[in-house]
């Protein structure tokens, strides 16, 4: 939160510093330190309190993303929706409407969740998953629209499962 918030894109933009608010249009790149959201337009506010909310559309096509690496570990948190909110003060992330996200251990993908919206509260380093409404055949395939979530966990590797160490003598 301490490092200085970019943000960059391809058409005219509008900063307001009396009302602290943002508003980019255009591939939208907005970079705070190892995080990053992309998306067709974003609109950043700070609060007295110092804290910064964000709320990034994609389109049709491209939907807006997200990457966080996680601090002291060498696993990155990744995902995209329709709609992504960004509230810094509890480090919460919301996606929402065909919602992915995954966990990448290294660059090897981990965990993987989908479903209608997804909150990622990186505090307490938990997932929530909702499902939508379901409309039955109407429903795209995959779209997280059934009302049906999914979520894939693998195993951590273990000690176990490692080649074992001699020690020096």
């Amino acid at each position: 939160r301490s490092k200085p918030l970019t943000i960059e894109a391809d058409q005219p933009s509008t900063v307001d510093l009396l009302k602290q608010v943002v508003v980019f249009n255009g591939n939208v790149v907005v970079a705070q330190g190892t995080m990053a959201i992309r998306a067709e337009h974003v609109e950043v506010r700070e609060r007295p309190d110092g804290h910064r909310s964000a709320i990034a559309l994609g389109t049709a096509g491209k939907p807006a993303s997200f990457r966080q690496k996680r601090d002291g570990l060498d696993e990155t948190i990744e995902g995209s929706a329709e709609r992504i909110e960004y509230d810094s003060r509890g480090d919460v992330v919301r996606f929402a409407g065909n919602a992915q996200v995954r966990r990448l251990r290294g660059t090897t993908p981990a965990d993987e969740i989908s479903g209608s919206v997804i909150t990622y509260d990186s505090g307490n380093e938990t997932f929530s998953v909702q499902g939508g409404a379901g409309s039955g055949a109407a429903s795209a395939p995959g779209a997280g629209s059934t009302g049906r979530v999914r979520v894939v966990i693998t195993p951590k590797p273990d000690a176990a499962s490692a080649p074992a160490v001699e020690p020096r003598r």
